[in-house]
């Protein structure tokens, strides 16, 4: 028997799957009931290192890269496409970020002191610019960008000096990045847990493109017809072993670390992102089996919207405030109380509220789904 060609389509459902279920896993991290008591796994790293929870934004910007190749590669190929195709980048890209900076404002509606960066602001950022390199450059010079990038940033990192503190530093507040982001936002526009540096700085946004680039590189790979699928698989699980081999090698003098993308993080969570979606794609998309993953892509083709729509809604229970047993508090402070701490252990109750919050979001999103609403941006 001959070894199987997968007809490669404008849509996976593994991709779909797997986004859904980072989406899924960044809800729960965003929002467990009591931030004071945290499984270790669902934290981020205190500064190095790498939790569960630190997988989650790299998986998202990996699948950004995936994703790319499937919906522009068509249109790529006709040079005279490639006018509308950028600016149909641009526009998404600034739409993803203005809802970044909507989520920063709502409720506060304060312009003097909104966070700029964010986590929709990096995502637009480096969608931005991967997608402009998709377009006009083949995968040749996007594998070297891969490479120089993680390069440069190292080097910057560890050997130019920083103004006003001397040597490199990989310190939160002295590192190159904090004195950068320092120097174009002001603090009143950082983080508001510090507002000396920020977790999605500016600079750091250069290596988050290495990482939305090895999700290109990946869904180039998939879209080669001549290949047959297990050598796909194979070589992308192989790639993803070296990736995040090199990526904790690489920690012992770079630091892996979240709030730096440092290029070591870029492949060690690069390559568990590839060996995660290598799966996914060959359980699903090769072999099939793909009744059990209807959950997570309701989740997974509303990402953006559901994101945004739990983010407003969490702030929201947080600053609606009533009077519950006699005491002021937050609706959900009172919600958290009635349904969860009254009848589980600290921790326990923590994360079950965290558990409700994405299974409420699924009713929603599945009957979404069901009625075929996809908001697309």
């Amino acid at each position: 028997m001959a070894p199987r060609r997968k007809k490669t389509s404008s849509r996976l459902v593994s991709l779909d799957a797997f986004r859904g279920l980072t989406v899924m896993f960044m809800i729960l991290v965003n929002n467990p009931g009591d931030w004071g008591h945290i499984y270790k796994p669902l934290e981020h790293a205190e500064w190095n290192g790498c939790t569960l929870a630190d997988l989650v934004f790299p998986f998202f910007l990996f699948i950004v890269g995936v994703s790319t190749v499937f919906a522009l590669e068509t249109k790529k190929q006709t040079q005279a496409d490639h006018g509308q195709l950028m600016l149909k980048i641009l526009r998404r890209a600034a739409i993803i970020f203005g809802l970044g900076l909507f989520m920063a404002l709502y409720w506060y509606w304060d312009f003097h002191t909104v966070r700029i960066p964010g986590v929709l602001q990096r995502i637009a950022l480096v969608y931005l610019l991967c997608g402009l390199i998709y377009v006009k450059t083949d995968y040749r010079i996007q594998a070297a960008l891969f490479i120089l990038i993680l390069i440069g940033y190292y080097l910057l990192m560890t050997r130019v000096q920083v103004p006003g503190y001397g040597q490199a530093s990989l310190q939160p507040e002295t590192n190159l990045g904090a004195w950068l982001d320092r120097l174009l936002f002001t603090p009143a526009h950082l983080w508001n847990q510090s507002r000396t540096w920020d977790p999605e700085g500016l600079l750091g946004t250069l290596p988050a493109m290495s990482t939305t680039l090895l999700g290109i590189l990946t869904g180039t790979w998939l879209k080669r017809k001549e290949m047959i699928e297990g050598t796909k698989v194979g070589a992308m699980l192989l790639a993803g072993i070296v990736l995040a081999g090199a990526g904790w090698w690489w920690n012992a003098s770079f630091p892996i670390n979240k709030a730096l993308w440092t290029s070591s993080y870029v492949l060690f969570t690069g390559g568990i992102a590839l060996i995660v979606f290598s799966l996914f794609y060959f359980f699903v998309d090769v072999l099939g089996y793909k009744k059990w993953t209807t959950p997570l892509v309701v989740y997974g083709v509303n990402a953006i919207t559901v994101y945004v729509a739990s983010g407003l809604l969490a702030r929201t229970l947080n600053k609606v405030q009533i009077s519950f047993q006699g005491e002021d508090m937050s609706l959900g402070s009172a919600l958290y109380k009635v349904f969860f701490q009254n009848f589980l252990s600290p921790i326990n109750a923590s994360l079950a509220w965290a558990i409700a919050f994405v299974l409420a979001w699924m009713i929603i999103l599945w009957i979404m789904y069901k009625r075929r609403i996809i908001v697309k941006i």
